[in-house]
């Protein structure tokens, strides 16, 4: 899922504002009609549907078609190819997760205070893995791009910003990628796939985590 996504905001610029970006390719998806546009959601529902239940091995434009009750050169017409339609459903997904934690209700979204923004947001990222690890591990950035993909920024400046209100003495930005780290959807393969640990287990090491960092209570 290489691409060449948009620019991306320096992380000392307010996050408020940030358009959502994008995991794949800018595609020329303008003003869809209102009757695509749904058509488009339905089909990436179904697709979501299929990687929670199979895993993205699952995910074929035939099980997307069948899923979603369309024919499968309605699929092909709108993604083109699997790899299309699993670059699709991956911006749709991170899309969402944005909209969430930028403009959404607290305490994922803006209005709660900032340790408990952080705690959210961890483990909503977790959540979100594990949902959807196969696709998560396949858009793995390479090495040289791990920490500069446009995504990835957004999501260490996020977490980079709300270190530097709770906790303002800190090397936030040094700080975010330490916390980052524990997110990492490759570490969360081994952790849940290979060491067997609970998602609820890794969700109390993330706010035990967070806590310790601000130096706040668990509440």
């Amino acid at each position: 899922m290489s691409a060449a996504p948009p620019p991306f905001p320096k992380t000392r610029q307010s996050l408020a504002a940030t358009e959502l970006l994008q995991v794949g390719p800018i595609e020329e998806e303008p003003c869809l009609r209102a009757d695509a546009a749904r058509n488009r959601a339905r089909l990436l529902e179904a697709a979501g549907r299929l990687v929670a239940e199979h895993g993205a091995a699952g995910v074929t434009m035939e099980a997307v078609a069948v899923a979603a009750n369309v024919g499968k050169g309605t699929v092909f017409r709108r993604f083109g190819d699997r790899t299309g339609l699993l670059t699709a459903l991956l911006d749709h997904s991170e899309k969402k997760f944005q909209a969430a934690f930028l403009g959404g209700p607290p305490p994922l979204g803006p209005g709660a205070p900032p340790a408990e923004r952080l705690r959210a947001f961890g483990c909503a990222l977790l959540r979100r893995s594990v949902d959807e690890l196969d696709l998560q591990l396949a858009a793995e950035p390479s090495p040289e791009r791990r920490f500069s993909a446009p995504v990835r920024q957004l999501h260490h400046g996020h977490v980079a910003l709300l270190l530097r209100q709770a906790v303002p003495d800190a090397d936030s930005e040094v700080l975010a990628h330490t916390l980052m780290s524990s997110l990492n959807p490759v570490l969360v393969h081994h952790l849940t796939s290979r060491c067997g640990m609970p998602i609820e287990r890794l969700e109390v090491a993330w706010c035990d985590l967070v806590a310790r960092v601000t130096r706040t209570s668990l509440g």
